[in-house]
């Protein structure tokens, strides 16, 4: 990707910035960087970088499950915050931020003390010139002396203390994050695309989960199960209620922070509440799979009986089915109910076991009464 040319700037060396990465931190020390350059700041904290990179790192690994690498402290930060605190996935990033600027816990200060070691040093170094090697083996002030020393860098060290080191971004490359923000955030997501489909390569939807989803639309799927209730009766696969016009959500059977698709044989009718205690698990396959393949089947009968809910079931395939492989195996005309449920099974499981290998948890409903 082409970055935009500067006469000033070694532009070259910036292009170089993710060459050598075994882990994330650069991406997203330099998009921590980014962001608050373009808020208007020119010296920053060490530590104000880290909870940026915490946050951002936040919802891709605490909802997707996204890994960020076999031996990676950013992950190992989120996942303890997430499991020690409560903290839910869908926290605002500048509640979390918030949060982390107030806390006081040893480990997660441990986590930050960590991850300031060594990538605010070697970010740059693609920008060094006759830079000693054994630099590297000496602490972070000794570090911060050499490196203060090389012309022409994105920024300087001031005031070393450990999280309380600040960084100054020289004003021309201020000047040219500000000018070219938008070209540079694309280009840091294609990176981190690239390098999370690399850790990640069973899970699908990648360049969908670097941040929290937008509104979802799955009205088409709603007004064609709201239709299929009209022409008699229909009961939700996870308590057995009756599916009514005014009770309708639409869920995934495997989560959609997994599949980042509204694919429609992934989808079903149930209620708002009972949606809401799924959250992201994955529903028990032996108890639910057959009778979400009950439900699918009675669906698939209606389309070929009435030619109004066929009339609806197309508007819908035209948004939300679009492999023809898979409408060919589940929608054509004249399967048994054996064999549709053959097919959908053999469509669905493999991504089910994916998203298991994943860490997502597996579910059961339980009503008021059981509980």
């Amino acid at each position: 990707m082409q970055l935009p040319y500067s006469d000033q700037l070694n532009i070259s060396a910036l292009s170089r910035l993710f060459d050598k990465k075994s882990e994330c931190y650069k991406l997203f020390w330099f998009q921590a960087i980014l962001n608050k350059v373009c808020s208007g700041n020119r010296d920053i904290l060490f530590e104000d970088l880290i909870d940026e990179m915490i946050a951002d790192a936040w919802y891709m690994v605490t909802e997707y499950h996204l890994n960020l690498g076999p031996r990676d402290t950013l992950e190992k930060a989120v996942n303890y915050i997430y499991k020690s605190t409560g903290i839910l996935p869908n926290i605002k990033k500048r509640e979390i931020i918030r949060w982390l600027r107030q806390c006081e816990d040893p480990h997660v200060i441990g986590y930050k003390n960590t991850l300031i070691q060594e990538v605010p040093f070697r970010l740059q170094v693609p920008f060094y010139t006759d830079f000693p090697k054994e630099t590297w083996k000496y602490g972070s002030y000794e570090r911060a002396l050499q490196i203060n020393q090389q012309k022409r860098l994105m920024y300087y060290f001031d005031s070393i203390m450990g999280l309380r080191t600040k960084i100054h971004i020289d004003p021309d490359w201020a000047d040219y994050f500000m000018e070219n923000q938008e070209i540079l955030r694309g280009w840091i997501q294609y990176n981190m695309i690239l390098y999370l489909q690399r850790r990640n390569p069973s899970v699908p939807g990648i360049s969908d989960k670097l941040y929290p989803p937008t509104e979802r639309k799955l009205e088409r799927v709603k007004k064609y199960w709201k239709l299929l209730s009209e022409f008699g009766t229909i009961h939700e696969i996870y308590d057995n209620v009756e599916m009514t016009k005014n009770n309708i959500s639409i869920d995934h059977f495997v989560p959609w922070s997994y599949v980042a698709h509204d694919e429609f044989w992934n989808l079903h009718p149930t209620t708002r509440s009972i949606n809401s205690k799924k959250s992201n698990n994955l529903p028990d396959w032996n108890h639910y799979f057959p009778l979400l393949a009950d439900l699918e089947y009675h669906s698939y009968q209606m389309i070929w009986s009435y030619e109004a809910v066929k009339k609806e079931f197309n508007k819908c395939a035209r948004e939300h089915l679009n492999s023809p492989e898979i409408a060919h195996r589940l929608y054509r005309e004249g399967l048994s109910q054996s064999e549709f449920t053959g097919q959908l099974s053999e469509v669905i499981y493999p991504v089910y076991q994916a998203a298991k290998n994943c860490g997502f948890k597996n579910w059961e409903y339980e009503s008021a009464m059981d509980q």
